[in-house]
């Protein structure tokens, strides 16, 4: 299966690039193709440009997201890595998504409206936050943001999200053993998800007779 571990935060020694590198590192050791895009080191225009807003005359993607789409063709899981920055996703992710995931790549035009264009493939967020997970939760923050773009760009382009975890008090200064847990649990995650199904009694009582 061939992966794309897309992610927005400026700083390389941020939680969000090590939590993107680990999961591309965790796919690749279970044999999983995996391209990765980082959208700050790329320099990504998060921009949607006048001739890029589906339905005007003149409707055309930029070159380079027509080079982004050709690269995404193949995807079967998509993988969004951010820091929540108030509340919501990074600029650079948001216009990513606006830009690359629009008419013509994520949806395509049908009678009456749209339909969806990536059906059967699959889409996994790692987010972090300063603010503690307990906050995170009782404000209704994650499950707002999970609704609103995951859930709602899944519904457009015809997705599956598997999962969604967050990493709350990400705070500058946090322990290494804080960190080093946190990016044991994305690999946990890509085991979990694209790993080998794990055996179950009848099984082994089946290998060892």
């Amino acid at each position: 299966m061939k992966h794309a571990v897309i992610f927005a935060h400026p700083s390389a020694d941020s939680l969000a690039a090590a939590a993107a590198r680990t999961y591309a590192e965790a796919l690749r050791a279970l044999d999983e193709q995996v391209i990765v895009r980082d959208l700050y080191a790329l320099g990504f225009d998060p921009c949607l440009k006048a001739q890029e807003i589906p339905g005007r005359a003149g409707y055309e993607p930029g070159a380079d997201v027509a080079a982004e789409r050709a690269l995404l063709s193949d995807v079967q899981a998509f993988a969004f890595i951010y820091p929540l920055w108030f509340n919501a996703p990074p600029a650079m992710m948001k216009g990513y998504v606006d830009r690359v995931f629009s008419m013509g790549f994520g949806y395509v035009p049908s009678f009456g409206g749209t339909e969806p264009n990536l059906e059967g493939r699959q889409l996994v967020s790692i987010t972090s936050s300063g603010a503690p997970d307990a906050w995170v939760g009782s404000t209704g923050v994650l499950e707002t943001l999970s609704r609103i773009f995951d859930s709602h760009i899944a519904a457009v382009c015809g997705l599956s999200v598997l999962d969604h975890v967050h990493f709350g008090g990400m705070v500058p200064g946090i322990t290494q053993e804080a960190f080093d847990e946190t990016l044991q649990e994305v690999r946990a995650l890509a085991r979990r998800h694209f790993g080998p199904p794990a055996a179950t009694p009848d099984s082994d009582l089946r290998s060892n007779t």
